[in-house]
């Protein structure tokens, strides 16, 4: 029987994978080549029946070895460790690509060894070497591009991409990416390599924030999803770029929806894309004020294979454990193969954290660290939250001035952005500022325009917050005597430790009663209860 698995630069129509999968899986195995094996696993993954894909290519790989097809083998072992890494089963994935190797080794360079190469980039991607991984990467496309194989060629740029925006050098990556997107739109490619191009290059624009370019790759993608299969893989994951963007955008209703039934889609047959599905979920929750929601989704990202950080740690926060929070991003940042963009996402985070807990040493390392690769990548959004940290820090220093500089710059980035949440977060801060500088109509001002922002996308604990802040003096009353001494010294900038000594009373009492004042006040950090007891004379 003849298979009909496509030349590497001359896709099937979609349509054909249902069918090559129907009248393949319904023959006799004994009847069936190498090849018909091959492109039984190729439209068996494609209408996501994993498990089946794997079993046949294992069974056209033992095809290959007995025919001695090192080609055509070494094509297998590499597709076979690719499937394996991204089903989270790393031991046997790196098996598989040892057999790769042993095949390339025994034949003259082809398009084989291409894929070695693009496998040994993906593998110094995950280990934080970007330098690695870039020369890895520009090795497949010279393969790829001396054997006319466009499909390496385009996921080699596409790597290639990720590897120089994980050093900093975001104008050549999105460059090489969008070199890559132009190979894809040719039409060239197979399903597999189409799918994996559209799925890398959304998720770096989307981690960038650049929003118009994950925006416009998203929608074609999706067309390009409604023309395969009803079920496939790439179904799923188009969902989770889709619903990533409408949450950015504050479509938060929209984007869950979109969100959760991309989780359901990938449950099953593809649990590290599910895990991303969670976790973007549960940042929707979180920013929602669900708390118990986003923790429970942040767990089961994590069962799934997906680090929590940072948004468990600022649930954690938002819960009042500021301690446990503090020691979970002590840990993720003591993971010296982060990149640099997840480095940026944890020190902003931390910031905000360290605040909470009265440690500005803290803070202020980690927001000039953040500062420091903000400069590196010079983007709206870092530069966005960079600023964002440094007006936070320069705050609780007491140096309303220079937090305000800080935050309008941040807010006039995010409005740009079109970015609605984060927009608001940085209007109440900059109220916070004013009402420290005497400004209190500019205050009140700000800090109506973040409420409003909050109620209208469904932000209800922020929401709450900006009117607690707004109404303040009516909050007083519920303080206890202990309570307004402390927020009376954590208004004058001492620490946790400092206002122990001063009260002769332990730290640990000390931040439960900050803890209680975050939550009669209706705050979240230490920098929003000075600003309020600043504003009314407790300081």
């Amino acid at each position: 029987m003849s298979g009909i698995r496509p030349g590497p630069n001359h896709p099937v129509r979609p349509n054909m994978w249902v069918d090559a999968y129907d009248r393949l899986s319904a023959s006799d195995p004994a009847d069936l080549t190498p090849a018909d094996l091959e492109a039984l696993a190729d439209s068996a993954w494609l209408v996501c029946r994993l498990d089946e894909s794997l079993v046949a290519r294992q069974h056209a790989y033992a095809g290959y070895l007995e025919t001695r097809d090192e080609q055509s083998a070494a094509r297998a072992a590499w597709r076979m460790f690719w499937d394996h890494l991204y089903n989270g089963d790393k031991v046997v994935a790196l098996g598989w690509l040892r057999r790769a190797r042993r095949h390339v080794a025994a034949i003259p360079e082809g398009a084989e060894h291409g894929y070695v190469a693009l496998a040994d980039a993906e593998l110094a991607l995950n280990r934080g070497l970007p330098g690695e991984a870039a020369a890895h990467a520009a090795r497949a496309v010279e393969i790829g591009t001396r054997h006319d194989t466009q499909s390496i060629v385009a996921f080699g740029l596409t790597l290639h991409g990720r590897a120089l925006i994980a050093q900093g050098r975001l104008d050549e990556g999105c460059a090489s990416m969008d070199e890559a997107m132009t190979l894809v739109l040719s039409a060239r490619l197979d399903a597999f390599f189409t799918g994996a191009v559209y799925c890398t290059v959304i998720a770096e624009c989307r981690d960038v924030a650049d929003l118009r370019r994950a925006a416009e790759w998203t929608d074609a993608a999706s067309a390009w999803c409604s023309s395969l299969p009803v079920v496939t893989p790439f179904h799923g994951i188009c969902r989770i770029h889709r619903g990533e963007v409408l949450g950015l955008r504050g479509a938060w209703t929209q984007a869950e929806s979109e969100i959760r039934t991309a989780g359901d889609e990938l449950a099953a047959f593809k649990p590290r894309s599910a895990a991303e599905a969670l976790y973007a979920l549960a940042e929707i929750q979180r920013r929602r004020g669900d708390l118990a929601g986003a923790e429970q989704s942040f767990l089961r990202a994590h069962e799934l294979g997906r680090d929590p950080q940072p948004g468990l740690a600022l649930v954690r926060l938002a819960q009042g454990q500021t301690e446990v929070a503090a020691a979970a991003l002590r840990t993720a940042l003591a993971d010296g193969s982060a990149s640099r963009l997840r480095r940026a996402q944890l020190l902003a985070a931390e910031v905000e954290v360290a605040l909470a807990a009265g440690d500005h040493t803290r803070a202020r390392i980690a927001a000039d660290d953040l500062s420091s690769i903000a400069a590196a990548f010079d983007r709206p959004v870092m530069n966005a939250t960079a600023a964002q940290a440094r007006g936070e820090v320069r705050l609780a220093d007491d140096d309303a001035r220079g937090a305000m500089a800080d935050l309008r710059a941040a807010s006039t980035i995010w409005t740009d952005l079109q970015l609605p949440y984060e927009e608001a977060r940085s209007r109440l801060l900059i109220g916070a500022a004013a009402r420290a500088m005497g400004d209190d109509e500019g205050a009140r001002l700000e800090i109506q325009t973040a409420r409003a922002g909050f109620e209208r996308l469904g932000a209800r604990r922020d929401a709450r917050r900006a009117a607690a802040i707004a109404d303040a003096p009516d909050r007083f009353a519920g303080l206890t005597a202990r309570e307004g001494e402390v927020l009376r010294l954590v208004a004058a900038g001492q620490s946790n430790r400092q206002i122990g000594r001063a009260l002769a009373i332990s730290e640990y009492t000390v931040a439960r009663h900050v803890q209680n004042i975050f939550v009669k006040l209706g705050v979240s950090s230490r920098a929003s209860a000075a600003a309020v007891a600043v504003a009314h004379q407790l300081g």
